[in-house]
């Protein structure tokens, strides 16, 4: 008596499954160029890395820690990524480092230029936020779906899929900082003759930098949290590591897989959060 009408059923996922399919048929030579960006894209950015001795490696992520804080943390940052060579992880964290730029890359060609369109037209911030919401809010394995019924099984879904994760936070970071921009400064510009593409290049963007390097970061930490999520459709790397060991219940490469994710989430969110820093502008004094 409890149970719900049947007549009433409404299956919604046959539509999207049909939309999918149709978007397949019709736009093929679109997916396949995408196919084909995004593969080359992660394949010379996993050989670039791979081509960096890993010695070298480390001094950069000292050099950066150093840079952006003290040396201090360089030294802690570095020491970190050297134990993650340690557990003989070196080339797995070359290649899920290479997904997670790679998907970065993407999201911010995408997520920056969409951000500021929607903060010139309220409009398309009114179509958009519901959209965002939804993306935000969805679990990621869902993202892996429409990635394989596009790309089949390999390395351009999960491209594909942590991109579409990773997006929406630059995404609306971008369009809060560019809408945070006093209207005076703008005001100011413009009655100094400047065009709009210069307001935006020398005023705006400047000022928002600081706030648009939070929406980085954030979609950073969103494409590393995708790791595992992407592994189950064929990518390679750390989070491939974590399912084996979930499937031979081995605790160790669980283990060590899992701390080098960690390490690396840590290591670029302190980072990014630096750099966002030495961006942003100090405050005046009254």
């Amino acid at each position: 008596m409890g149970d719900f009408p049947s007549a009433l059923k409404f299956e919604l996922g046959i539509y999207v499954d049909q939309f999918v399919r149709w978007a397949k048929l019709n736009f093929d030579g679109f997916f396949e160029l995408i196919k084909k960006v995004s593969l080359a894209l992660l394949l010379n950015v996993e050989k670039l890395l791979l081509l960096i001795p890993w010695w070298l490696f480390i001094a950069l992520v000292f050099i950066l820690g150093w840079r952006i804080k003290n040396w201090k943390t360089g030294l802690l940052y570095s020491a970190t990524i050297f134990l993650i060579g340690t557990f003989g992880l070196w080339e797995e964290l070359m290649t899920t480092l290479a997904l997670v730029i790679s998907a970065v890359i993407i999201s911010l060609i995408i997520g920056i230029p969409a951000g500021i369109l929607t903060a010139y037209s309220n409009k398309l911030e009114m179509i958009l936020k519901p959209i965002l919401d939804a993306m935000q809010t969805m679990p990621s394995f869902v993202y892996l779906i429409p990635a394989i019924m596009l790309f089949s099984l390999g390395l351009v879904p999960a491209v594909f899929a942590t991109t579409i994760y990773a997006i929406p936070p630059v995404l609306r970071l971008t369009n809060l900082a560019i809408r945070s921009v006093p209207k005076e400064m703008k005001e100011a510009a413009l009655s100094f003759g400047s065009s709009r593409w210069q307001t935006l290049f020398k005023v705006e963007l400047p000022q928002a930098l600081p706030t648009i390097m939070t929406g980085i970061n954030q979609t950073i930490m969103m494409a590393i949290s995708m790791v595992v999520t992407t592994s189950m459709v064929g990518a390679r790397g750390l989070g491939l590591n974590v399912i084996k060991s979930i499937n031979q219940i081995d605790i160790a490469m669980g283990f060590e897989a899992g701390i080098s994710i960690v390490i690396m989430a840590v290591i670029l969110d302190r980072i990014t959060q630096g750099m966002a820093e030495k961006f942003r502008y100090p405050e005046s004094s009254e």
